[in-house]
C-alpha cells in the first residue's frame, strides 16, 4: 500500500538535505476563491505584488534578514484555492491574523518552527474553527474544534485525548511524521497538494510590514 505522506515529505527535511527547500521556519496557507492580489493586500502588502520566481523570492526574504521589519510573502494560484508561502514567516497561523485573512472565506494554514511551536489552522469568515499543533491533535481550539475530526482520524491525527501509554508508544511517529500529516490534512481539505512544483510558477509577491 503507497505511504499517503510521500509527496509531503520534502516538507519536513532537515537543514541542508537536498529536498529543502522552504527552511525551518515557514507557513503555507491556502485561501478558497481569492484572488493572488487580494491575499497579498489582506497579508497587509502596501504595494501592488510583483511576479517572481520562488528563488527571487528566497533571495529578498534573505536580504531582508537583520536589514528591514519586511516580510514577504509569494502567492500562487492553485485551482480555487491561491496558496500563499512566506519563508521565515507565520503571520497565517496566529489567531489574531486570521480575523481578516480568512474574512468572508475559508483558510487552511500549516505553519513549521524548529524553534518554537508548528501549527495547524482551519478558519472560516474571520474565525479560527480549529487549531493544533501537530504533533499533539488532541489538543485543539476553536470556535468548533471538532468539526474537522473524521477527517483527522483519516490522515493519522487522532483527535482523542489519549492517556499516558497511548501517548508514549505514538509519541516518535506522531513527532517525525508531524508536517507530512498536517499538509495531507490541508490537502484532504482543500483538494491542493502541495508538491514542489507549485513553486515552479511564478508567484505574486509582496512585502509586509510586521
Amino acid at each position: 500500500m503507497a505511504d499517503p505522506l510521500v509527496p509531503f515529505r520534502w516538507l519536513e527535511a532537515s537543514p541542508g538535505d537536498r529536498d529543502d527547500l522552504l527552511g525551518e521556519i515557514f507557513s503555507v496557507s491556502f485561501f478558497r476563491r481569492l484572488e493572488p492580489a487580494e491575499v497579498l493586500r489582506r497579508f497587509g502588502a502596501g504595494r501592488p505584488g510583483r511576479e517572481m520566481t520562488f528563488h527571487e523570492l528566497g533571495g529578498k526574504v534573505w536580504e531582508s534578514v537583520g536589514v528591514t521589519d519586511d516580510d514577504y510573502v509569494g502567492v500562487v494560484q492553485a485551482g480555487e484555492w491561491s496558496v500563499a508561502v512566506e519563508l521565515r514567516g507565520f503571520q497565517a497561523v496566529l489567531a489574531e491574523s486570521l480575523t481578516g485573512l480568512s474574512r468572508g472565506c475559508e483558510v487552511v494554514a500549516v505553519g513549521r518552527h524548529d524553534y518554537a511551536e508548528d501549527g495547524f489552522v482551519y478558519a472560516v469568515d474571520g474565525k479560527v474553527v480549529t487549531s493544533f499543533t501537530p504533533h499533539l491533535p488532541g489538543t485543539r481550539w476553536g470556535s468548533d474544534p471538532d468539526r474537522i475530526n473524521e477527517l483527522m482520524r483519516e490522515t493519522g491525527l487522532p483527535p482523542e485525548e489519549l492517556d499516558e501509554e497511548a501517548w508514549e508508544a505514538t509519541w516518535d511517529d506522531m513527532y517525525t511524521n508531524r508536517i507530512s500529516r498536517a499538509f495531507l490534512l490541508a490537502a484532504e481539505i482543500t483538494g491542493v497538494v502541495f508538491t514542489p512544483s507549485i513553486l515552479d510558477r511564478p508567484l505574486l509577491v509582496g512585502a509586509i510590514s510586521e
